[in-house]
């Protein structure tokens, strides 16, 4: 049977979310996006507040930066055990409390701060927020991907539903309470508050439990693999940290489906990426108020996404991932011209709700297939590394990309025209998707396979 093909009732669906791995990856996808919100969101609202120009709040942006390069020390969050951490903690976990002391360190530090007067001091912190969280973000989706082999394909849309549920309340929650409380407190009071949250954060890792691999015994396999060839246990050590990474994911997937396949990942949420960089700032422009934002887009907006995130979940588990994809595509460029609606209609609160409403709706559904695609092709063995190369592709468009959406916005003074363009930019990957939807489903049908037989060898071998 193949992956994409229905395989469960929709009562055997609905039972299998009762999972405690499930919950897990909820807490660290709370911690996964709640960053965002310290560098994103807020800080766009801040500096809005502090009379910086569109421009420069889009080239605040460029801190995001990190997210599309964080593949380049992902080898060291696969290999490298902390001191002390890793012993209480195990591979995964310790990387990511290491993570969250930076960002809870970070933020008190910007909470004494005025940006409008000190932006360098405070892109800086923005910055180790970012570093310290793009590689949070690297053992979080490891985390997730080590919890759930590809034995268990009905699995993967959910943990990835649960991830993105997750990253949405750690996104949302806060950032609604910033919005509510800016104009009473200030957003200096906001920060405090938010470095009390990291606190929070940082107990949910504690209490969720370190997945159980075969990832030394393979990476130790390839180790001696590489000494066969280098000659040197240290050379060794370095190149199957580097190298083999990258070496197991083309010759996994083919040398033309690796390169088609990342260029996929890549052009997917580009025009999803403008949008949300140049949101605030259009709510703001076209007449909301902060407790306005801070309602609708995040509370609600929150609500929406947990609702449409696992009715998405299901859908993909029960008729695939390939057509979750494709159906949210096309829907996630139908979505974005309610902004452009928006903008002709100006601040009107029934037409923000039922943008919402489409947006996070469309939003789900891709997203959940978009995560369970990435976690698919993954190899079991460098799992940190492979998946952070996948998905900063991802995010270079997120990020690096979306940094100049404030100056098409100032080029084009037309913010419905904008929002019109960013419909136009998920097109080319629509008809790649589309062209190329037979592969990716053999992709997914060989990955499951792959990962089965090597369940079935290591357990004739442990017997």
């Amino acid at each position: 049977m193949s992956f994409d093909s229905p395989s469960m009732s929709w009562r055997e669906t609905i039972r299998s979310y009762m999972d405690k791995r499930l919950m897990w990856v909820f807490m660290l996808g709370c911690s996964s996006g709640f960053p965002w919100v310290l560098i994103g969101s807020n800080m766009s609202g801040w500096l809005k507040d502090a009379g910086l120009t569109r421009a420069a709040i889009g080239y605040f942006g460029s801190v995001f930066a990190v997210y599309a390069i964080n593949f380049l020390w992902a080898p060291l969050v696969d290999r490298v055990k902390l001191p002390v951490l890793h012993a209480m903690l195990g591979q995964r976990r310790s990387w990511i409390f290491l993570c969250q002391s930076i960002v809870l360190i970070c933020t008190l530090f910007i909470a004494g701060v005025d940006p409008a007067k000190n932006l360098m001091l405070t892109s800086m912190l923005a910055l180790g927020i970012a570093i310290s969280s793009s590689t949070q973000d690297i053992a979080i989706d490891a985390f997730r991907i080590d919890s759930f082999p590809k034995s268990e394909p009905s699995k993967l849309p959910q943990a990835s539903a649960m991830a993105v549920i997750g990253w949405w309340t750690g996104y949302s929650v806060p950032g609604y309470l910033a919005f509510i409380n800016a104009d009473s407190v200030g957003w200096n009071g906001v920060y405090y508050g938010m470095a009390a949250i990291v606190g929070v954060l940082m107990l949910f890792t504690l209490l969720v439990g370190e997945p159980k691999t075969h990832r030394d015994s393979l990476q130790a396999e390839a180790e001696q693999r590489h000494s066969k060839v280098v000659g040197n246990p240290i050379l060794a050590w370095i190149t199957v940290t580097v190298i083999e990474p990258f070496i197991d994911f083309f010759k996994s997937n083919g040398f033309r489906v690796a390169l088609t396949l990342l260029l996929f990942v890549f052009l997917f949420k580009i025009g999803e990426a403008f949008l949300g960089r140049m949101s605030i700032t259009f709510y703001k422009e076209i007449g909301f108020s902060n407790e306005q934002i801070g309602y609708y887009s995040k509370l609600i907006g929150w609500g929406l996404t947990i609702l449409f995130t696992l009715l998405g979940s299901m859908v993909n588990v029960k008729f695939g991932i390939v057509r979750g994809l494709m159906i949210g595509g096309i829907a996630m460029a139908s979505s974005n011209l309610m902004f452009s609606w928006i903008a002709q209609v100006g601040p009107n609160e029934q037409l923000f709700l039922a943008t919402l409403v489409v947006d996070n709706f469309t939003s789900a559904f891709s997203t959940v297939a978009f995560v369970s695609f990435l976690t698919v092709v993954t190899g079991q063995a460098f799992s940190a590394t492979q998946y952070a190369l996948l998905a900063s592709l991802g995010n270079f468009g997120r990020t690096t990309l979306a940094s100049f959406s404030g100056e098409l916005v100032d080029y084009l003074n037309d913010w419905s025209t904008f929002f019109v363009l960013t419909a136009l930019m998920v097109v080319p990957s629509l008809i790649m998707l589309y062209s190329l939807r037979h592969y990716f489903t053999d992709i997914l049908d060989r990955a499951r396979k792959r990962d089965a037989q090597e369940s079935a060898e290591q357990e004739m071998q442990g017997s």
